[in-house]
């Protein structure tokens, strides 16, 4: 059996992403920090379910609640006419990320569309009243060049003081899981290149992160037999573990952070479980 090394200081973030996007979510979310190991969650201020999210976030004053960056795969908090590089007549963006990366890096003259979202959706959370814990994005576009930019050109305004870098462990993952290699191969490289290009000017400006980031590489399977391997082996120091708990969408990562043998294994090993604003 697992021993904690008194030695070794481990904390983690147990972060929900999408928290607002749907009814089944926002239900997950609020039994995974109930009743399980979940700590923070990830505001989508535009998605369809975001004004129950707020009202239960108000009622669960110890879930460290961030700014989720939907710039795509989302609804546009700027009407649809002055933004129409970005959304469709409906306000929608593009499920396309692959377009949506390479239209905002090469096409300049969106720039300024997309800072005015952005502040959009900066003033929606704002408005909510709750703190703001933590900042990080919609599959992760607040790292895209333009977007990252923009973020720490207003970081300040914003009130942006903690953002996710979200860097997995590759070789650690591939001890823990397997499948889809090129998917975890692909994802891996890119998110940790940019994770490494914006870290200079997230230490420069003071920020806090987490060293690393884990469930970026299990595309939705941070299910109970994954996080039962990764708790042993967490680095030292701090972490965060991102999934997509909902009862409809992801009802395995749902269940895995409500588990009895999860919830034991935190405690076993002396796993201290934090918010972004714990750093």
């Amino acid at each position: 059996m697992e021993r904690p090394d008194a030695s070794v200081r481990r904390r983690l973030i147990v972060n929900a992403d999408d928290f607002g996007r749907s009814r089944s979510i926002n239900t997950a979310v609020i039994q995974a920090h109930r009743d399980g190991i979940l700590t923070t969650a990830s505001l989508m201020v535009t998605g369809a379910a975001a004004k129950e999210a707020v009202e239960l976030a108000r009622l669960n004053p110890r879930l460290g609640v961030g700014l989720h960056l939907t710039l795509l795969m989302g609804k546009a908090a700027v009407p649809p006419d002055q933004i129409p590089g970005l959304a469709d007549a409906s306000g929608n963006f593009s499920d396309n990320p692959v377009e949506v990366g390479l239209k905002y890096f090469f096409k300049p003259e969106l720039e300024e569309q997309i800072e005015a979202e952005m502040d959009a959706q900066f003033d929606l959370f704002r408005r909510t009243g709750l703190e703001l814990d933590h900042v990080n994005g919609h599959l992760h576009l607040h790292l895209h060049p333009v977007v990252f930019r923009l973020l720490m050109k207003h970081a300040t305004r914003w009130g942006v003081r903690r953002i996710r870098l979200t860097r997995d462990a590759f070789w650690l993952n591939t001890r823990i899981a397997g499948g889809e290699w090129l998917y975890r191969t692909s994802h891996a490289v890119i998110f940790h290149a940019l994770s490494l290009w914006a870290r200079g000017e997230v230490v420069k400006r003071g920020l806090k992160h987490t060293p690393w980031v884990f469930g970026l590489l299990q595309n939705g399977r941070v299910d109970e037999a994954y996080i039962l391997k990764l708790l042993p082996e967490l680095p030292p120091g701090d972490a965060e573990l991102f999934s997509h708990p909902g009862i409809i969408e992801f009802p395995c990562e749902a269940a895995a952070l409500v588990s009895p043998a999860v919830k034991a294994a935190v405690q076993r090993l002396g796993i201290e479980l934090i918010r972004y604003q714990d750093l």
